[in-house]
């Protein structure tokens, strides 16, 4: 009688064990199912990385709450999309840690229905955050299969004001010029004179510039001419094609 009350417990345990374990894995897969979008942890980004950071703009501060910033980084680093650290996208390229993004995103000051020329596309995103804001993008990428990974996922994502063309971005977009604002996500030594003159009049460019030293500097266009402002150090990848036979000439 004994054994067989043993044996009864045992198999009441097994049941019990395999039934919390159905549980778990129930309750795993359903958390995974209704995070997928990964809301949660682009909210913790953007309150302890972003707006805890000084970042202010409503717009700037929207668009990245919006962008799904796992999508535009491999799979073998997703794990790590929402971190305040640039991460490689490959090619040798990165892609900028979210404060630097929307910083630059905020200094820009991009509105509805602008026209943006961006210079370094990678992997798309802040190209994105620029259209989630309303912004008309033309996007250069001089990495050519990051070119057509970034026009894939932007175009699954919905963002059909994002223009992607693969190329050099030296000499900028001259037959969408010119542009309310322009953005270089890599670092020439200087400024390519092309995309100053694609600029339009109150219209504003940011860039890092540098080369192992670098400044992040904004230029606005007046009827006088370019006023230039130095913002911060920053460490970007630098700019590659005509502007490293630019650089020493």
């Amino acid at each position: 009688m004994l054994k067989v009350k043993i044996s009864v417990l045992i198999l009441v345990a097994c049941a019990t064990w395999v039934a919390m374990g159905i549980f778990e894995e129930g309750r795993s897969r359903m958390k995974q199912f209704h995070d997928q979008s990964r809301q949660s942890e682009r909210d913790w980004m953007v309150d302890t990385q972003i707006v805890a950071e000084g970042i202010i703009d409503p717009v700037v501060i929207s668009a990245m709450r919006r962008v799904p910033r796992h999508r535009f980084i491999p799979a073998q680093e997703s794990e790590e999309a929402y971190g305040n650290f640039p991460l490689p996208i490959g090619y040798e390229q990165t892609i900028s840690q979210p404060y630097i993004v929307a910083f630059m995103t905020e200094v820009l000051s991009v509105k509805p229905g602008e026209k943006v020329l961006e210079i370094g596309t990678g992997s798309g995103y802040q190209a994105a955050i620029l259209a989630e804001m309303g912004a008309n993008v033309f996007t250069i990428e001089i990495v050519e299969p990051l070119a057509s990974q970034a026009k894939e996922i932007l175009a699954e994502l919905g963002y059909d004001t994002v223009v992607v063309r693969a190329g050099d971005g030296y000499q900028g977009w001259p037959e969408e010029s010119p542009f309310d604002a322009v953005i270089l996500t890599a670092a020439p030594e200087r400024i390519p004179s092309p995309l100053l003159d694609q600029l339009a009049v109150g219209g504003r460019l940011i860039s890092p510039v540098g080369d192992h030293s670098q400044n992040l500097v904004v230029i606005r266009r007046t009827e006088e001419g370019y006023q230039s402002t130095e913002l911060l150090s920053v460490r970007f990848v630098p700019m590659t094609g005509e502007t490293q036979q630019d650089s020493v000439q």
